[in-house]
């Protein structure tokens, strides 16, 4: 069965162009191309995965993705940009959004993308009976209702935030690369060039380690992080 893809593109010959090449590659494809018609396609219809560009009309793509996230928290997003600035990134993942291509691209990158993410969402839903809850020491994380507790206070994490702390919890007291964080979290391959990993690792610390103890998140010096408590 053909699985279907929502493209919101207001540049209509990257958006033609796209389409044809997803249609070739067996997708079903539906295109807007302002932000408003996305949203309103989004609203009708049932989707596999969205394409979101960022400068659209009416409503951006930063915006259409928060949308879509307060309704279904599981649906992948990409959003494709010619800002490559580590902020922008940051505000897209922010907004819920799964990966973030740059402009310009090349075409069978976003099809390798988008292959990735349909492969993640089939195995978390083949994974829905898996244990739902993930703790270490004072650390409690709700899978189904996306709760985290630290010492029973409630912690509010962004979506991106709360993917990377179960990559955490799940390979807990195991060092985890940059590469492997990139490639099982973000479903791409590292870019030496970015820190945006750095960054996200910086804002759980933040919430989760550091008006607490003990000390959960670590730096393995040249290779990469683990979570554990400083006794381990």
């Amino acid at each position: 069965m053909k699985q279907n893809i929502l493209l919101v593109e207001d540049e209509k010959k990257i958006a033609d162009a796209l389409q044809s090449g997803l249609m070739e590659e067996h997708f079903d494809v539906d295109v807007a191309y302002n932000g408003l018609e996305g949203k309103k396609l989004y609203l009708s219809n049932d989707y596999d995965l969205i394409i979101l560009d960022i400068n659209m009309p009416f409503i951006n793509g930063y915006e259409l993705c928060r949308i879509i996230r307060e309704r279904d928290s599981r649906i992948p997003i990409i959003m494709l940009t010619a800002l490559n600035l580590t902020d922008n990134k940051v505000q897209g993942f922010d907004m819920g959004a799964d990966d973030y291509i740059v402009k310009p691209f090349e075409f069978r990158e976003l099809l390798a993308r988008i292959k990735a993410m349909l492969r993640r969402a089939d195995a978390q839903t083949e994974n829905a009976e898996e244990e739902k809850i993930l703790s270490i020491a004072d650390l409690e994380v709700n899978l189904d209702n996306k709760e985290v507790k630290r010492s029973n206070q409630k912690i509010t994490l962004t979506a991106k935030e709360f993917q990377l702390l179960e990559y955490l919890l799940k390979n807990k007291g195991k060092v985890v690369s940059r590469a492997d964080i990139a490639k099982d979290v973000w479903d791409i391959d590292f870019d030496t060039q970015t820190n945006v990993i750095d960054v996200y690792v910086n804002f759980l610390r933040k919430k989760l380690d550091k008006d607490f103890s003990p000390k959960l998140i670590h730096t393995q010096v040249g290779m990469g992080y683990i979570l554990k408590t400083e006794e381990d």
